[in-house]
């Protein structure tokens, strides 16, 4: 987005290279769609003010590169060369989201591969860690002591899944029917867990945009900043109170302990993603809420929201913003301080509570998270990335501090041979998130006629059919035909073949694995044999 987007439209703004630009004019629109007054300082000043601009991007930040007002060059000409800014926006956009879900699925597939090689059958498994479990490589005494108590909890988990599966085999239909009928219950409970926080993220949005828009004075700063930061402060607030309830419940489901993390997780990754989409809901459903003609002529609430796509994007920076000083604050208030109480202060309810865990699923989940909205952001933010690699980069160096200062290893680690792929997993469904709102956005919510590259155009999306009909002729037909019915179902029938196809070569691979094994085990029985008859023959004289 920098390099396609960014960095031309400020080499043609400031006419670096003997560059030159034009705007896009808005084309077929009402004139009251096109005004946008930016809510810039002017005057004396405040420090704080710039404060509140930078924690919420407005004022001094509203106009510049990072959001997408910003950017409302039609064409950029260096030298002879025209440079169509919105299609290169456009294209960018699909670029990072292609490359993303390119990377992840190759990443997934390895991590399939090693996940199948490791579930093999429980005897293999056993003699594999009793055997082959230890890493020889260790030499510090700390880190033998964690993968000691790692071996010991992976064996403790085999052994209790064991004994599940000899309990559910002897339920009675009566245990049955208790069983089930708890879960029911519970996922009930969850689902309303779910509702109470979708809904209080709801009403939350719905406020700020209603309040945070009004002019206050100097003396309600914190007034309004907390209206502003309302919604992330109420999606973190949720992020962190379901899955204590969520873990908390899974104690009764009665499940095995590996399936009990993946659960949780899967509810917990379900709190944090589903969040992000209620907050986009809630704003679209602000947008796109009109009942005055002039509203409706513009296709959006252009009161609120004349520049809706900045205002997406200032909601994500300030998600971003939030969780970095969340992160930041629970280390510096939180860790520390109880380290320090830990160790200095010999009270037995200190010493109960102990160091915080360090746990490992968590703050994968907290990166997951980021990087949804980052995915999801950069449209509206193009400079959002690089916000999120400072973030991350200090948080890196953060984590790193407390993980070895403040916190202790896990009581119940995790497989590293089935958490990568499953953080993959979840991390794709995070991109197949970002997908659903940025289609809609691109594709289905007129876009602003007062702002950005797209405002000559009805729907983000339009820019392509317009560029197509720039094309000659010949190009066009086979642009057109590929686009069509009759190339559409062919091609989906090939691709179908395909997978049927290397479906079918996978099954057979996994029944010659089957066979290899079954013949290794032979080989190992007829060594056995083998060596009893030589044992006694040489017994006898």
């Amino acid at each position: 987005m920098f390099s396609f987007v960014t960095l031309p439209s400020i080499i043609a703004k400031y006419g670096i290279f003997n560059s030159s630009f034009a705007e896009s004019p808005p084309k077929n629109t009402e004139l009251h769609c096109t005004v946008y007054t930016p809510s810039g300082n002017q005057g004396l000043v405040y420090f704080y003010t710039y404060l509140k601009d930078l924690l919420s991007g407005t004022g001094f930040l509203e106009m510049t590169s990072l959001f997408y007002g910003y950017y409302t060059i039609d064409a950029a000409w260096f030298s002879i060369l025209r440079y169509n800014l919105p299609l290169a926006y456009l294209l960018a956009t699909f670029a990072y989201l292609a490359l993303s879900l390119l990377w992840i699925i190759k990443r997934s597939v390895e991590g399939f591969k090693q996940n199948l090689v490791h579930h093999e059958d429980q005897f293999q498994s056993y003699c594999n860690k009793v055997f082959a479990g230890w890493d020889f490589c260790i030499t510090d005494p700390n880190a033998a002591r964690l993968k000691h108590r790692s071996l010991q909890y992976e064996l403790q988990t085999d052994l209790e899944e064991e004994r599940l599966k000899r309990k559910i085999a002897d339920r009675t239909m009566k245990e049955k029917l208790r069983i089930y009928s708890l879960r029911i219950f519970i996922n009930i409970i969850v689902i309303a867990v779910l509702s109470g926080c979708f809904y209080s993220i709801y009403r939350a949005t719905v406020f700020s945009q209603e309040n945070s828009n009004k002019d206050v004075g100097n003396k309600n700063f914190q007034a309004n900043l907390f209206v502003q930061y309302l919604p992330s402060v109420v999606i973190t607030l949720a992020n962190f109170i379901a899955p204590q309830i969520f873990s908390f419940l899974i104690t009764f489901e009665d499940y095995s302990p590996a399936f009990e993390i993946r659960l949780t997780l899967m509810r917990c990754v379900f709190v944090r993603l589903a969040n992000i989409g209620v907050l986009l809901f809630s704003l679209w459903s602000q947008i796109s809420h009109c009942t005055t003609d002039k509203c409706k002529a513009c296709g959006y609430n252009y009161e609120l929201y004349p520049c809706w796509e900045s205002e997406v994007g200032r909601e994500m920076y300030k998600l971003m913003i939030f969780d970095f000083i969340i992160i930041l604050a629970v280390t510096l208030f939180v860790d520390f301080p109880r380290k320090l109480l830990v160790t200095h202060c010999s009270c037995k309810p200190v010493q109960w509570c102990g160091l915080q865990e360090f746990g490992i699923s968590d703050n994968v989940l907290e990166i997951i998270y980021g990087q949804t909205i980052c995915w999801i952001g950069t449209f509206f933010s193009p400079l959002l990335p690089a916000i999120a690699t400072i973030k991350y980069f200090i948080i890196f160096y953060i984590k790193k501090i407390s993980l070895i200062h403040t916190r202790k290893p896990a009581a119940r680690p995790i497989r590293a041979s089935s958490s990568n792929f499953f953080f993959l997993v979840v991390l794709l469904i995070g991109l197949v998130l970002a997908f659903v709102p940025l289609g809609i956005s691109i594709a289905h919510i007129p876009s602003s006629k007062a702002c950005g590259p797209f405002r000559s155009f009805n729907t983000s999306w339009a820019v392509v059919p317009a560029t197509v009909l720039g094309f000659p002729t010949g190009l066009q037909q086979v642009l057109h035909a590929i686009a069509s019915e009759a190339f559409a179902v062919p091609f989906f029938m090939v691709i179908c073949l395909i997978m049927v196809y290397l479906i079918a070569l996978a099954g057979a691979h996994k029944r010659v694995v089957e066979q290899l094994r079954e013949q290794l085990a032979l080989e190992s029985r007829d060594k056995l044999f083998l060596i009893r008859k030589i044992t006694e023959a040489q017994r006898c004289p």
